[in-house]
């Protein structure tokens, strides 16, 4: 799928570089996808031809604006504002039923383990600080039935995670009971199954759209943007969610 993919490059100077995430690929080499040739931080530093130093992470199945820098305080000076909570990221996605206008799930979470590659760390950890805002963008009515409904509901959601859980929007989401479309971990199997029968969507619709943070030198503040790929502009397109895109200036 990536043997002859070009990343797609959404800023880079000397100290920072930026890439539009395709879905399905990982951020760096993991235990879990140990039979996994590809990632990102691998094919990024092939491409410009210089080590890269990952900040923060995305999901495999998540796409988006991911961050690299280009040398160790960089990496620091980034991971230290992180860490702070001092950087902005922005979400899109769409989500099961009618979600309300807008709100705010504060739901502790546990750490997520990896049996593989969380071996050795502590097992009973208390449950942390999570906090999501969400608003609602736009909604959806389809002629179908999924489930026990004779129709299905989808909302087009903003998420703005204020903390940095693992999974954190896909559990928050799910613990609201509107959980994220093509999620094949926290997600309902039967919408799951209805788009892929209807629209041949085969991913999760959950996209980092925009990711604001202060540059490590120039102390400038950089707003990046990424676009949407084929999938989401297709869903976009069937229902009907183009203009309410283009005046939220999405």
């Amino acid at each position: 799928m990536f043997e002859h993919y070009s990343l797609e490059i959404l800023y880079q100077d000397e100290y920072i570089v930026a890439i539009n995430k395709p879905t399905a690929l990982l951020v760096h080499k993991s235990m879990i996808d140990r039979d996994e040739k590809f990632y990102a931080m691998k094919m990024l530093r092939d491409q410009i031809g210089q080590w890269v130093y990952p900040v923060h992470r995305l999901d495999k199945p998540t796409s988006g604006v991911l961050l690299f820098a280009l040398d160790k305080e960089s990496a620091r000076v980034l991971n230290e504002q992180f860490r702070e909570h001092s950087i902005e990221k922005t979400y899109i996605a769409v989500a099961r039923g009618y979600v309300e206008k807008n709100g705010v799930v504060d739901h502790p979470l546990k750490e997520k383990l990896d049996k593989i590659s969380d071996k050795d760390a502590k097992q009973d950890k208390e449950a942390q600080e999570a906090i999501t805002h969400y608003e609602c963008l736009a909604q959806v009515e389809l002629d179908a039935s999924v489930g026990r409904y004779n129709t299905t509901r989808y909302s087009l959601v903003k998420l703005t995670p204020k903390t940095g859980r693992k999974h954190q929007l896909r559990r928050h989401m799910k613990h609201i009971n509107h959980h994220l479309l093509g999620d094949t971990k926290y997600g309902r199997g039967e919408h799951n199954k209805f788009v892929r029968s209807k629209y041949g969507m085969h991913r999760l619709l959950l996209h980092a759209k925009s990711l604001e943070f202060t540059h490590p030198y120039t102390q400038e503040r950089i707003i990046l943007d990424a676009a949407f790929d084929e999938t989401f502009e297709m869903i976009f397109s069937a229902f009907g969610w183009e203009e309410i895109l283009q005046r939220e200036k999405i």
